[in-house]
């Protein structure tokens, strides 16, 4: 008796559960922090604050975020993530923000290193001011 699948429908539908097992793995991670002057290194007395909040595709490395923030010293100077980096240390700039404008909005595709340790933690938001050139307001990323 003679198969009712042909080879090329077997493929299609080879393709088609390879396709449904990756998305079925894919997550959107969301992610946030709470920005304050306390969370620098040196903490600062600044009476600002803020947040930060994220979404990251766990397939496509895509990351999209929103920082928002009020009162601070001056006008903010800079406006970044940092890491990789555990709160109480400082790290170098990893994604800059294209204005430092509060609401601050963006997207990124990140490197698999980036979204390691984005997802570990190890990224924090930070705002800095004339007034504060090393941060004004500073708050580690981690998932909600």
């Amino acid at each position: 008796m003679k198969s009712a699948i042909s080879p090329a429908a077997a493929a299609v539908v080879g393709v088609a559960v390879l396709l449904v097992a990756t998305a079925a793995r894919a997550e959107m991670v969301k992610l946030q922090a709470e920005l304050k002057g306390s969370n620098e290194v040196p903490p600062n007395a600044s009476t600002g604050s803020g947040t930060a909040e994220a979404t990251f595709d766990t397939d496509t490395k895509f990351l999209t975020y929103t920082v928002t923030y009020s009162g601070l010293t001056g006008p903010a100077m800079g406006a970044h993530f940092h890491g990789p980096s555990e709160a109480g240390k400082n790290a170098g700039i990893v994604l800059p923000f294209k204005t430092v404008q509060s609401p601050i909005q963006g997207t990124a595709t990140l490197t698999d290193t980036q979204a390691a340790d984005l997802l570990a933690g190890k990224w924090y938001a930070n705002i800095h001011t004339a007034a504060n050139p090393g941060g004004e307001l500073r708050g580690q990323m981690t998932k909600e």
